[in-house]
């Protein structure tokens, strides 16, 4: 698989300028970007037209094309339809944004920063020298194996290796953040927009995963530095520019271009409601039970209670199975204990229940039937307790099929965008926002806004809430 540069955009795929002479294997670049675009944009739930966010990209990329370190290089801006903040490059001037990282920022020059990083990475060649890396660790790390009579030696010389990787792909980062903030700053916008930024993802990234801020180690094989140092060189780089104050930020602009805008899934893949998934096509809907924190994907709906439960749910076609005790016996799971599997009814629906052990890992398992379509269930914990087995048993339970109203009145997520009045506080604003869970609708008005929650907003004050 293709090593992508960058970090996790003009919908219509047009370009800006023309490709740069003498560019490191351009054909080779042009070629990668092309066979890997339609991959991606599966991958990301197609393209998300929309065009107040085209408006939006279309309104800074010509600017930092101009101030970038290869003026003429031209690129394939792509803005895709997913809830993940996200942004990346491949080879060829390929360059993708997702909705979810428009509706984080909060004003245009934090979205400049994004791409001005993200084009740093297409002119220093970035992906395609992370791929040839790649392929020699890969080759490195065969040979080891191969040849190498100790195998402890062996493996410290292929985790060495990793880390040396690692290493590389930091300072790709590291250096595409500074390139970036230069390029951000020649272009008339705010040079400190990319760390405003990136404190906001590593806010989001904490309140998704329910951890808190100052807690967590590093994992040294990311292939991005902590974001902390990421912060400080962006917060140095913009000092050796000038002190803060300057720079075009144009947050009513860029907030009234993604007015309206999709957030949150995409009902084609259902909906999480809090602690509720909810699909309108299918009819159905449950409940996680608290502490857990959900995650939808086109695969697979997944949750976490952080305590070292992880739970999947997702379909399976049972056209072919006479029972669901024959389907839980397929052999699609590994380690089943088949004194374990019992028929069972959830509300009326038919389901079967079991358990499986394997590789250090406990499995609770539930599939549930409506028509020809199989609902499944699967808790894992490496160290289950009684509550892992009451928390499997809440969730199945909670399993229903919704009402014609229920689904009537089931409608997507989007940015709306106000202006604050006089003594609004983020509290107060939090209040009016739908699809969020009640208790962390502060945390996250706060996160979404880049305001300190626990200040008055001044009035006039462009503003996101999330209402259906």
């Amino acid at each position: 698989m293709l090593a992508v540069a960058g970090c996790q955009l003009l919908g219509d795929g047009s370009t800006v300028g023309t490709l740069a002479p003498g560019t490191l294997r351009p054909n080779l670049a042009a070629d990668i970007g092309a066979r890997e675009h339609p991959r991606v944009v599966a991958t990301y739930g197609g393209v998300y037209k929309d065009p107040g966010a085209e408006r939006a990209v279309a309104s800074v990329v010509g600017r930092l094309v101009e101030a970038s370190e290869d003026p003429a290089q031209s690129y394939k801006i792509t803005i895709l339809n997913s809830p993940a903040i996200n942004a990346f490059a491949l080879p060829g001037g390929y360059l993708y944004v997702t909705r979810g990282l428009l509706a984080l920022a909060n004003d245009t020059s934090e979205l400049a920063a994004v791409l001005a990083h993200e084009m740093a990475h297409v002119t220093s060649n970035h992906a395609i020298q992370r791929q040839q890396r790649a392929e020699a660790r890969e080759l490195a790390d065969k040979i080891l194996t191969n040849v190498v009579q100790d195998s402890e030696k062996a493996r410290q010389a292929i985790i060495s290796s990793q880390l040396s990787f690692a290493r590389f792909s930091q300072t790709q980062e590291l250096q595409a953040d500074a390139i970036g903030v230069k390029t951000l700053a020649k272009a008339g916008f705010d040079p400190y927009a990319a760390a405003r930024f990136l404190r906001s993802m590593k806010l989001y990234a904490d309140y998704q995963t329910a951890n808190d801020a100052t807690s967590g180690a590093p994992d040294f094989l990311s292939s991005h530095p902590s974001t902390p140092e990421r912060v400080s060189l962006a917060i140095r780089a913009a000092r050796q520019i000038g002190a803060p104050g300057f720079g075009e930020r144009d947050r009513d602009a860029y907030l009234a271009r993604i007015d309206g805008m999709l957030f949150g899934d995409d009902p084609l893949e259902g909906f999480v409601r809090g602690r509720s998934f909810l699909h309108k096509a299918l009819g159905i809907g449950f409940t996680v039970p608290k502490g857990y924190i959900m995650e939808n994907s086109p695969e697979a709906v997944l949750a976490s209670n952080g305590e070292g439960t992880a739970m999947r749910f997702d379909g399976a076609d049972l056209s072919g199975y006479d029972s669901l005790t024959d389907y839980m016996n397929a052999g699609w799971i590994n380690g089943l204990l088949p004194q374990s599997v019992r028929e069972t009814t959830i509300g009326g629906i038919p389901g079967v229940t079991g358990a499986a052990i394997t590789q250090g890992w406990s499995f609770r398992i539930a599939v549930l039937r409506i028509g020809r379509t199989g609902y499944r269930f699967i808790f894992a914990s490496r160290t289950p307790t009684d509550s892992f087995g009451a928390q499997f048993h809440e969730t199945i339970e909670s399993f229903r099929q919704l009402t014609p109203t229920e689904r009537a009145r089931l409608r997507s997520l989007r940015i709306k965008v106000v202006k604050s009045k006089p003594g609004d506080t983020p509290r107060r604003l939090a209040i009016g926002m739908s699809g969020i869970e009640a208790s962390r609708r502060l945390d996250f008005f706060s996160i979404l806004n880049g305001l300190d929650k626990g200040k008055t907003i001044p009035t006039g004050t462009s503003i996101k809430l999330v209402t259906d």
